[in-house]
């Protein structure tokens, strides 16, 4: 992990733009060739985040997705930044649409769309990766027609294939990501879910 001096970080961001921001300022700047940096902030004095920061976990994150063939974001570098508690990771962005995207320019998702989903959710089960924060925003229609998975901090390996139970909980975050954006009323969930937990 590369220390940045303040000096060193405003020199990195000063000619990016910031794309996300909270209560604490920036979360994400977008340099001009299209890298993007994200920032990690540990929320808590005593954490697990203490031993391995978020930024660390996206970055092996990614990692083990790419072994694993999920299409996902490029870690290019780790930085800890001046602020205690604060890491950063520089990364090349998953080409491609978000399901957000789509589903708003659609006003809806195609039956073909919705078996290439299933079957990319099938997938990641079989592969034993737990997304509790999957949702149409993070993930990715790529130019050959793959789907991928980006804001990748929030996942988990294991090393067997997702129980249905398992399975069945991690849809349920991805209906609960559809309710609170009013999305529910049009997107086949049901028809998602018998995809995703047929035998």
């Amino acid at each position: 992990m590369q220390p940045l001096s303040h000096d060193a970080f405003e020199q990195l961001v000063a000619n990016a733009q910031s794309v996300e921001k909270d209560s604490y300022g920036p979360k994400v700047y977008l340099f001009d060739n299209g890298d993007y940096l994200k920032l990690f902030r540990r929320k808590r004095l005593l954490s697990s985040a203490l031993l391995a920061p978020y930024s660390v976990r996206f970055w092996r994150n990614a990692e083990q997705l790419q072994s694993l063939s999920i299409p996902t974001i490029t870690p290019l570098e780790l930085f800890k930044l001046p602020n205690p508690g604060w890491t950063a990771v520089r990364y090349r962005a998953l080409a491609g649409t978000t399901l957000k995207s789509i589903y708003a320019q659609e006003q809806g998702i195609d039956a073909v769309l919705l078996e290439k989903l299933g079957e990319f959710f099938r997938n990641l089960h079989r592969k034993g990766i737990y997304f509790r924060s999957m949702h149409l925003g993070n993930i990715v229609l790529t130019p050959s027609g793959a789907l991928g998975v980006i804001d990748i901090a929030d996942l988990t390996f294991q090393s067997r294939a997702l129980s249905r139970n398992k399975a069945q909980r991690n849809l349920a975050h991805f209906e609960r990501y559809l309710r609170h954006n009013g999305l529910i009323a049009g997107f086949p969930f049901e028809a998602l879910c018998e995809r995703v937990l047929a035998p």
